[in-house]
């Protein structure tokens, strides 16, 4: 399927949840978040039933994200059922990895094919500092679980704070030495529109954008930098989606109505 543009959109990223077990400076405020209520989220089967529908009209790519998408009860379950539509050839996921080595192995047998790990440094205080109390160690031990049962090519996205330092070169190396693909993000800012084409991938890129969100509260956005959103559950699924490839802008601009931590980057 097209978007007005004639891009091909055949990529629907899926944030299953708003909650997160970190607190990264860049994402989340110091004081909290609001948090969506309950009966707001959709359920698995509401999630299921769209990228089925999705799938039909052209979508192959599908990645999961959240909040942190490991911290929803039950989250395998929702792979299992995601990796059993017909039509889906790349099933991933993003994560920060805290919980990874606990069902990385499950994700694996449930069809999951590869994962994405945001990680900014291999400093264990700079870690700390940056995701307010992380310990690294569970997150290298997360990844080196991920290796050890398939979930490959794993991905490891940084965000830039600043310049690259002698941090960033750490990073690199680790990623060298461990066979992992290194992404460097540039902070972005959803209020005033800041973002850049992502290093080592192809978001941010307006030109070549092949994708749609589906937020856990079953808005559908056609573009980060945009607050355009579509309710799945108050339109129904295929006016929904055809209402936000209808509308998905040439290039992002601003977002006054969300944040990363509930659109899932």
């Amino acid at each position: 399927m097209f978007d007005r543009y004639s891009r091909p959109i055949n990529y629907l990223r899926i944030s299953v949840t708003d909650r997160c077990n970190l607190r990264c400076t860049y994402c989340m405020p110091e004081e909290g978040i609001r948090l969506m209520e309950h009966s707001d989220i959709l359920s698995y089967e509401e999630i299921t039933d769209f990228a089925r529908m999705a799938v039909a009209n052209g979508i192959t790519k599908v990645r999961l994200t959240g909040g942190e998408p490991l911290v929803r009860k039950d989250i395998v379950e929702l792979v299992g059922m995601l990796a059993a539509i017909d039509g889906i050839e790349d099933l991933a996921m993003t994560t920060n990895g805290i919980l990874l080595s606990k069902y990385a192995l499950d994700l694996k047998n449930a069809g999951l094919n590869r994962i994405n790990v945001s990680l900014d440094t291999v400093n264990p205080d700079q870690y700390c500092q940056i995701t307010r109390n992380g310990e690294l160690a569970v997150v290298l031990e997360g990844i080196e679980t991920a290796i050890q049962v398939g979930l490959r090519p794993i991905k490891v996205n940084c965000v830039l704070l600043g310049q690259p330092d002698d941090e960033t070169q750490k990073l690199k190396q680790f990623c060298e030495d461990h066979g992992l693909s290194l992404r460097f993000i540039h902070q972005m800012n959803l209020k005033t529109g800041e973002f850049s084409t992502v290093e080592g991938g192809e978001g941010g890129n307006c030109g070549k954008c092949n994708r749609v969100r589906l937020l856990a509260n079953g808005d559908i956005k056609p573009c980060l930098f945009s607050d355009l959103s579509y309710n799945i559950r108050e339109l129904g699924h295929q006016e929904a989606l055809n209402l936000a490839l209808g509308n998905k802008p040439k290039s992002g601009t601003y977002n006054q109505s969300g944040e990363f931590y509930n659109i899932g980057g």
